[in-house]
């Protein structure tokens, strides 16, 4: 053999980097063991059981996502503690609104270059999420990928599977016309709507480690990346007590385009959007974009994070739950007769959307 020798790590991937983490991370798995789920890490694939989590007949729910641009702002002011949060709190916020309950968590961290300080942040603030929700972290995948990502840059994607007894799933058929819809309170950005926000940092020259105009007492950065709220443990006892009629996370489109995806044909979501006090922080964003009251209400959640249609008869028991449960609880609006789509009506103006969620696959 002649000529220079080449390995895996003058290519630009470290495989005693990628061992070191695993090492690294697995006391943070473990504290995320739960019934069904005490396995170590390490195998091809991690092992679920149903039979000792306790179901009966269960369905099977399945979400993934990411946290968007988000990441962007975390990697540029070297926050990588919580962005692991909103990945879990993504996707089981997605699972709670089937009714379902999160099993188990998996995720995906790829970057350029691996640096193990950086993958164990990000990792413990998914192993939080976990424990915030329940669920357990099972496994995962570390891809160190040269050439891929610019220096410093790396991406996540959540992967998350929950259950729930088949008569207690939420699929829209239990909501009807007079439910009233009940707003929890979003714990900031959440993860959507970063895209803008960036661009509103980088145009206005925000000094993002300097007190916020809005907060004297924190900083921008802090109030920028505080993570997404998890409802899971809130809300599953009372979904499995048949208190909530359907659940809206909301995300990208705002109310305006998520309400309706868990309402069915004939019934309309009607917010009004004087019923609660909009965040300091989301007028902050307003004022500083000059940002139309529609394209806040498609864009950012806008101070409420979750809705819950909940029956008229039900409503003040269900409030006093959430609201024992540390959620801050406001009544949003009404479920009405009417095309499937929602309106949103307040002293700023009255926006629609009728919104066809039958092609997308979007979860």
């Amino acid at each position: 053999m002649t000529g220079e020798s080449y390995s895996y790590a003058k290519a630009g991937v470290s495989i005693a980097a990628g061992n070191a983490l695993v090492n690294a991370i697995k006391p943070l798995v473990r504290a995320t063991r739960r019934p069904g789920a005490d396995a170590e890490i390490g195998g091809f694939g991690g092992f679920f059981d149903l039979k000792a989590a306790g179901y009966d007949d269960p369905l099977l729910v399945a979400a993934n996502d990411g946290v968007g641009t988000k990441l962007k702002l975390a990697i540029d002011s070297g926050r990588h503690d919580t962005v692991g949060i909103d990945l879990v709190a993504m996707c089981v916020n997605d699972l709670i609104v089937q009714g379902a309950e999160p099993l188990f968590f998996l995720d995906y961290f790829a970057t350029g270059k691996l640096d193990t300080g950086i993958a164990e942040q990000v990792i413990a603030g998914i192993a939080k999420g976990c424990q915030i929700a329940g669920c357990a972290l099972i496994g995962g995948e570390t891809a160190e990928m040269p050439g891929m990502y610019a220096d410093g840059d790396y991406d996540l994607a959540g992967f998350s599977v929950g259950a729930v007894e088949r008569a207690q799933a939420l699929t829209g058929t239990k909501v009807a016309a007079g439910d009233v819809l009940l707003g929890l309170a979003s714990s900031g950005v959440h993860s959507n709507g970063y895209s803008l926000v960036r661009r509103l940092a980088a145009d206005k020259g925000w000094r993002l480690d300097r007190p916020a105009l809005f907060d004297q007492d924190r900083l921008l950065i802090d109030a920028l990346m505080e993570p997404t709220r998890i409802y899971v443990k809130a809300l599953l006892p009372l979904v499995r007590a048949n208190k909530v009629s359907a659940l809206a996370h909301i995300t990208g489109g705002g109310l305006l385009e998520n309400i309706p995806r868990v309402l069915p044909e004939g019934l309309h979501a009607m917010v009004d959007a004087d019923g609660w006090e909009q965040p300091r922080l989301m007028a902050f964003l307003q004022a500083q974009g000059a940002i139309e009251p529609g394209e806040m209400a498609r864009t950012f959640n806008c101070g409420v994070g979750m809705v819950a249609a909940v029956r008229t008869a039900d409503v003040t028991e269900v409030t006093a739950a959430l609201e024992a449960a540390g959620e801050t609880v406001f009544r949003v609006g009404v479920i009405a007769e009417g095309q499937r789509g929602c309106t949103v009506k307040g002293s700023q103006g009255t926006w629609s959307a009728k919104v066809d969620w039958s092609a997308t696959h979007e979860g």
